[in-house]
């Protein structure tokens, strides 16, 4: 781990390891709080480093410490899946694997929920982080991998990671947006073409309303005709989104078409085949907009955000019964899910079940009071009341 005044989340990654690693190597880059204190207590090796704005310079500092055969790379805002803890000994006890790469859970993200990440790999002198802001391992296991053919890369497709570093307050309060931006800038000055950075700094334009900027380098990724499979993947899907934004549902459902077709595991598709569903039901096919959110609560019968979108579809379509079913379902999973009990209100009503339709009126009501959503509470009582169908 590489961390910097960490106090608040560094327990709770320690100790979702703490009986299963053999050692722990965190090291500080300049903390003020308890960090240091916390992970000594945990019994981790935690050196010090001088903070040059370089992750990849950080992270193969703290690789000098580690003397064990495989490295598990964390961060201070992520957990430790202890459920696959047997399935990845069993991943590093085969001698040809060099990389195993993790799904990671976003936690908090609605649209891509699932990402795959190159955290598990075995301590080979070749093996180093590159890029100053997005380190990875990635560039240095290609050219190992052209020396030494035998090696394998693995995918572990159960969870092995819960990521807590997505929710927006913490992002902007920490200023991540700039910091990633001045780094990914300078690297690209120097790479123009590299597809990956493309990727990621194209996405990062888009999330501070640069879209003009962001598809010029998402596009430009596209033409180097280096991406692998799963880069090219981001670049459609990102291209995918730009085009959502500008209201280009045409061009829209052909990235995210284009990043369905990438042969990489399903659940790192939900994100593209629920925006297709998006962009589809923008057009008006709420058919194969239904399609591609019935497909995503397939891949993951969790997806709340799929159930959802797939029942305001169904409701739009006129397959009453179909809604209600799904609304019941995802409220079975989010049983706190106030305009999910709006949207059901709705669909009863239509189906001429008044008495539960107004169970779910009130319900969505009341956890709206819960919630402070004081307005959206408001507005839905007033709305009811016109109709002649709230009762205090």
């Amino acid at each position: 781990m590489i961390v910097k005044d960490e106090e608040e989340n560094l327990p709770h990654c320690l100790e979702s390891v703490k009986d299963i690693v053999d050692e722990m190597v965190v090291m500080d880059t300049g903390s003020t709080d308890k960090t240091v204190e916390i992970a000594k207590k945990y019994g981790a090796t935690v050196p010090s480093f001088e903070w040059c704005n370089d992750f990849a310079a950080a992270r193969n500092a703290a690789l000098d410490h580690v003397t064990g055969d495989w490295v598990l790379i964390l961060d201070a805002d992520e957990v430790f899946n202890r459920k696959i803890a047997p399935q990845l000994k069993e991943a590093i006890a085969d001698e040809n694997n060099l990389v195993v790469n993790l799904v990671r859970h976003e936690i908090g993200a609605s649209q891509s929920p699932y990402s795959l990440v190159s955290r598990l790999f075995r301590m080979h002198p070749a093996v180093e982080f590159s890029r100053p802001y997005h380190a990875i391992i990635d560039d240095s296991v290609a050219q190992l991998l052209k020396q030494e053919s035998h090696w394998k890369i693995a995918d572990l497709p159960a969870i092995a990671v819960f990521h807590y570093g997505y929710n927006p307050k913490a992002i902007a309060s920490l200023d991540k947006y700039k910091r990633a931006q001045q780094a990914m800038e300078s690297y690209m000055k120097d790479h123009p073409n590299d597809p990956y950075a493309c990727s990621k700094l194209g996405a990062l334009y888009l999330q501070i309303n640069q879209e003009k900027a962001g598809i010029k380098l998402l596009k430009q990724g596209l033409k180097s005709n280096k991406a692998d499979t799963h880069v090219l993947f981001e670049l459609h899907y990102h291209l995918g989104n730009a085009y959502t934004r500008k209201q280009d549902n045409e061009k829209a459902v052909k990235h995210y078409q284009k990043a369905i077709n990438q042969e990489i595991m399903p659940p790192l598709k939900l994100g593209a085949y629920n925006n297709l569903g998006v962009a589809l039901q923008a057009m008006g096919d709420f058919k194969s907009a239904a399609q591609a959110y019935e497909t995503t609560i397939q891949i993951d019968p969790s997806f709340i955000t799929g159930y959802y979108n797939f029942a305001m579809t169904l409701n739009a379509m006129g397959r009453l019964a179909d809604a209600e079913a799904i609304y019941n379902k995802l409220l079975s999973l989010s049983p706190n899910y106030a305009s999910a009990y709006q949207n059901l209100g709705v669909v009863l009503y239509k189906l001429k079940k008044l008495p539960e339709s107004s169970e779910a009126f009130k319900k969505a009501v009341s956890l709206y009071e819960e919630q402070d959503c004081y307005q959206e509470a408001e507005n839905l009582r007033s709305g009811l009341k016109e109709l002649g169908i709230w009762e205090e």
